[in-house]
């Protein structure tokens, strides 16, 4: 992909314009090209910004990809609150799977579990910025649904988050079994209706 940098008037743009428009262009590479891509001198000049602004904000290029991948799935990843747990757990999972499989973010998180192997400070920045805000969510919907009684009182509901969202870690990953919303539909269906007869 051969990016031009950006060109910018003169005069000092406001920090909130300069970050969005860094994590922008990092998500941009990071989806085009994979976390290889993803250094400061690409995105500096991609930003049109200066390499040294990203040090001051990002310990790593890994961090700073963590973050342009948060910022860029966010939207996609809303999770609803309709009153029917089912319902939510359906739409949330099943849009989850659509930004692995068609939004292009597949084989990005897997890079990114990949490099936060070696990278602590991108390891740091996946949990605080993805995937503990993504737990979150996760349990206190489930959390509610307990308090409407639609789940029983003695669930372990990070459990179940693990259960229902590690699943799906496990087929990106591992490879050995479609990932589709087929399968985030049975896993809801499977985890609310229970195994025993």
């Amino acid at each position: 992909m051969n990016q031009q940098p950006v060109r910018r008037g003169r005069g000092r743009r406001p920090a909130a314009e300069v970050r969005t428009g860094v994590l922008e262009a990092a998500a941009d590479l990071l989806f085009a090209e994979g976390m290889k891509a993803v250094t400061f001198e690409r995105v500096a000049a991609a930003a049109g910004s200066s390499k040294m602004t990203l040090y001051k904000w990002w310990p790593s290029a890994g961090a700073l990809a963590a973050e342009a991948y948060f910022a860029r799935s966010r939207p996609v990843l809303a999770f609803p609150d309709t009153g029917d747990i089912r319902a939510d757990l359906t739409t949330q999972l099943t849009a989850f799977v659509r930004l692995l499989t068609e939004g292009g973010a597949g084989p990005v998180i897997a890079g990114l579990i990949g490099t936060a192997q070696t990278d602590p400070d991108l390891a740091a920045a996946f949990r605080r910025d993805y995937s503990g805000p993504r737990r979150d969510l996760a349990v206190e919907a489930l959390d509610r649904a307990q308090q409407r009684g639609q789940l029983r009182a003695d669930l372990d509901v990070a459990l179940l988050v693990d259960q229902l969202w590690g699943a799906c870690y496990h087929r990106l990953l591992v490879l050995d079994a479609p990932l589709d919303e087929a399968f985030a539909v049975a896993l809801v269906n499977n985890a609310l209706d229970g195994a025993a007869t």
